[in-house]
């Protein structure tokens, strides 16, 4: 699955900050191979409905995280990070119910919170770095004001 993040808002960032978007943006597609490869060895009652809901809950955190990453503006781009925490986070619950006996192996699930909490904290990294007065703001553009 590939998914380029290239944007206004991109170009004008710091080595460093594009850095931390695309390491989001990695650590989120590999938490989505790892959910695909769970979700493949739920039982046959949860594939129609938990299986496709947990996949489409993932893929939705790596494409807001891009579709932020090419809003002008960085009040834009807090905004979309929230909804991919918010995405993330439903992702998670609906894994909660997938682990109970009979469902899907702690070996399966436990590994996917874990790699989920960790997004979640670079999600919550990248907000704090964006709303910092850091963030890149070239001399007489507003692209990046900050927001209120």
């Amino acid at each position: 699955m590939a998914l380029v993040v290239a944007s206004s808002t991109l170009g004008m960032m710091s080595v460093a900050k594009r850095y931390q978007v695309l390491a989001v943006r990695k650590r989120v597609l590999e938490l989505a191979a790892m959910v695909y490869q769970a979700s493949a060895r739920f039982r046959a009652g949860e594939k129609v409905g938990t299986t496709s809901q947990v996949r489409r809950e993932t893929v939705s955190v790596a494409s807001t995280i891009a579709k932020g990453a090419g809003h002008r503006g960085s009040k834009g781009f807090l905004d979309f990070l929230g909804m991919a925490s918010g995405s993330l986070a439903e992702m998670e619950t609906i894994l909660i119910p997938a682990q109970r006996p009979g469902r899907a192996s702690p070996d399966q699930a436990t590994p996917l919170h874990a790699f989920a909490a960790e997004v979640g904290r670079m999600l919550s990294g990248l907000q704090r770095a964006i709303d910092s007065p850091a963030w890149p703001r070239p001399a007489g553009h507003d692209l990046f004001a900050r927001h209120s």
